[in-house]
């Protein structure tokens, strides 16, 4: 093979130089090439935007939170009632234990009520007849005492209450005028009805009952 002088290498083209081997023992290795990203591959989705926003995953949560969410109220709303329940049935007993205490203390036991008025059956404003009456096991009376005297008392038998507290009702009286004859018919209230005596012939007759 011929040799080449200083000249020829001169004159030798670069590129022919260019693709001279390279010894085996060469010390300086050719850096690695990084890999030029296409537009392709710039472009390319990331896992974050190709995921769908509706996952099949959670919505069976979302609709079990959402019962759950329903039942809430329902459960509130029939504890309420049931409070509601209990709070009128404890105002219906406490109201009843105040009223029957009431009682005790106005009328007693028997209920006994009493008053004094004048039905000119020989009374006066000084010496005015004296009325009771009594509830005596559901059995209504009335004991009247001219000018109060109880040699002369007469007694007047009203209705009979049944019931399992007929015992505990009141009897009240009242006198009313309504003739304008001086001489008042006897009123006898009970359980918000009342039973009327005419007071005719210096004395109270009951009234006629309807058959």
């Amino acid at each position: 093979m011929p040799t080449l002088t200083s000249t020829d290498e001169r004159l030798t083209p670069k590129s022919t130089l260019r693709h001279r081997p390279i010894a085996a023992d060469a010390t300086q290795e050719e850096p690695p090439r990084v890999r030029r990203a296409s537009r392709t591959q710039a472009q390319k989705p990331t896992v974050k935007t190709t995921v769908p926003t509706d996952i099949p995953a959670w919505k069976p949560a979302t609709q079990l939170r959402a019962r759950r969410q329903q039942h809430i109220p329902i459960v509130g709303i029939g504890i309420g009632m049931v409070i509601a329940v209990i709070a009128v049935m404890l105002g219906q007993l406490l109201l009843g234990w105040i009223g029957r205490s009431l009682d005790d203390l106005h009328y007693g036991y028997p209920r006994t009520y009493q008053t004094d008025a004048v039905v000119g059956q020989g009374d006066d404003a000084a010496h005015p007849s004296h009325f009771l009456a009594v509830n005596l096991h559901g059995q209504i009376e009335v004991i009247d005492l001219p000018a109060g005297d109880a040699s002369h008392a007469r007694i007047y038998l009203g209705p009979h209450l049944y019931g399992p507290d007929a015992s505990l009702v009141p009897v009240t009286l009242q006198f009313v005028d309504s003739r304008h004859t001086h001489q008042p018919d006897m009123v006898v209230l009970f359980q918000g009805q009342h039973m009327v005596f005419r007071n005719i012939a210096g004395t109270f007759h009951a009234p006629a009952m309807s058959s």
